[in-house]
């Protein structure tokens, strides 16, 4: 897996992003102390908003940035979204109300949700064979799973020594860190979709608004089977996600009565297992198809939160415990053999020129997808209890993963080529792209006999096409 480091512009590119990952880890910890400074008891409603703000952020501005994306180089655009996001971040420890702690998160994630789709599309052309790529996808699982298990670890040693005001400093230097790093490459150019001015969503000059840019993405996602199904599988993670992320301090805490101590514990489990299946998951992904892993995957989720509704209305036992680590374990499991091929599968369903775009819907669409499973695992487990909501998620994971498997049929691998493009000259890439169909020109040509004779004796045009049938069902009917 690490041999994709030896490219030096990848190696940089994946420094930078495990760099940012830890600065916004430590803004997570510190936010959250901030947020306690100046609401108290309402903290939670604070980090409530904060959150809800942040899904706006994504999904909104993504498809944006993404229609604007191409009158900007992209290491120009990167370095740019670094730089905002530290400013905000060098800004945070100086706000004295609630209000200016919303609007700087609002500017973190439009930089954040201009960054991610951004830097996703650019490693595809950085590592463009399929061996390579399905590598750098999962050391960016990876990468996000560490940041997920180092960076409360590293706030809480730093903690021990400053203040939390200190820890948005250690925010600052992560992002520049990141833009330095990205300044340091160069970057492929990206490829251009061809345009015409028959495109209905073109302006005068054959170029398409930026309205209709915006929704170009998701309409060119909902518009393939396989990226629909994608979306789909989404769902299906954020159904089991949504459970770990909001009530594992619930499930800890008063169903089993542990210690708070045993809740990063639960959390780690869940964070190891996603961990263990992007390690193994490149050499599985070289032999069989996407198709094989993720569907089977969504299925499993589903299971596992029905497992999970069962010991949730069991009765006391210490077996609840190791049960309840092996549950997280299996979803973070689950997810990561949906969420690591997920790139592979965006690439092989589009033209290159299109990945932008993909990309920038994926990232609105999938974080729809988390404010559809956010209030399920919150607002139900709170007011119907805990069963309710795990078995409410359990029927949407199976819901999902079955649409995904009626939508994502063996089949439906023809990639959507660009705008104006020609469908064919963009291949389906991975191992589940169908064979491409190659025409094949046949040259009829006159008899001999005709082209000997005599000018005079007939004009000069070309036999009509009963003729030529004719002379080739009488000279060539045995042939292949």
């Amino acid at each position: 897996m690490l041999s994709v480091l030896r490219n030096r512009t990848y190696r940089h590119l994946f420094v930078a992003q495990v760099v940012a990952l830890a600065g916004t880890g430590l803004a997570t910890v510190a936010l959250g102390l901030l947020a306690y400074d100046l609401a108290g008891a309402d903290a939670g409603s604070v980090l409530g908003t904060a959150l809800a703000i942040k899904m706006v952020a994504y999904v909104g501005i993504a498809p944006v940035v993404a229609a604007l994306a191409h009158r900007i180089p992209r290491r120009r655009l990167l370095v740019a979204a670094d730089l905002a996001r530290a400013g905000v971040a060098l800004a945070l420890p100086f706000v004295g109300s609630v209000w200016q702690v919303y609007l700087l998160i609002f500017v973190l994630q439009a930089a954040s949700a201009t960054f991610t789709p951004a830097f996703q599309s650019v490693i595809p052309d950085v590592l463009p064979e399929e061996r390579d790529y399905t590598r750098a996808l999962s050391l960016s699982r990876l990468a996000y799973d560490t940041e997920t298990l180092v960076s409360p670890v590293l706030a809480a040693a730093l903690l021990a020594l400053v203040g939390y005001r200190w820890l948005f400093w250690g925010t600052v230097i992560g992002f520049l860190a990141s833009a330095v790093l990205v300044v340091s490459v160069v970057l492929p150019a990206a490829v251009l979709a061809a345009r015409s001015n028959s495109d209905p969503a073109a302006d005068g000059t054959g170029a398409r608004s930026v309205g209709a840019r915006s929704l170009a993405g998701i309409r060119l996602f909902l518009s393939v089977p396989r990226l629909r199904a994608l979306l789909a599988l989404d769902l299906a993670v954020a159904a089991g996600g949504a459970m770990v992320i909001v009530n594992t301090v619930v499930y800890v805490r008063e169903e089993l009565g542990r210690p708070a101590g045993d809740v990063p514990l639960a959390l780690g489990a869940y964070g190891g297992g996603s961990m263990l299946v992007a390690l193994l998951l490149p050499r599985v992904l070289d032999r069989v198809a996407d198709r094989t892993v993720m569907l089977p995957a969504a299925f499993a989720v589903a299971g596992l939160l029905a497992v999970l509704a069962v010991v949730t209305t069991a009765g006391g036992g210490a077996w609840r415990w190791p049960a309840l680590l092996a549950l997280w374990a299996g979803l973070g499991a689950a997810g990561s053999l949906i969420l690591t091929p997920g790139g592979r599968l965006l690439r092989s369903a589009v033209a290159p020129a299109d990945l932008p775009a993909a990309f920038a819907a994926q990232f609105s669409l999938t974080h729809v997808c988390w404010l559809l499973a956010y209030p399920l695992a919150g607002w139900l487990g709170a007011t119907a209890g805990l069963p309710a909501a795990t078995v409410a998620l359990a029927v949407l994971a199976l819901a999902s993963a079955a649409l995904a498997a009626r939508v994502w049929r063996t089949g439906a691998t023809a990639v959507r080529p660009a705008v104006g493009a020609v469908p064919d000259t963009v291949p389906a890439v991975g191992p589940d792209a169908a064979p491409a169909v190659v025409p094949v020109v046949v040259t009829v040509r006159p008899h001999h006999r005709q082209a000997r004779r005599p000018v005079h004796r007939r004009p000069l045009h070309a036999p009509s096409g009963r003729a030529l049938v004719r002379h080739h069902h009488h000279r060539h009917t045995a042939a292949p």
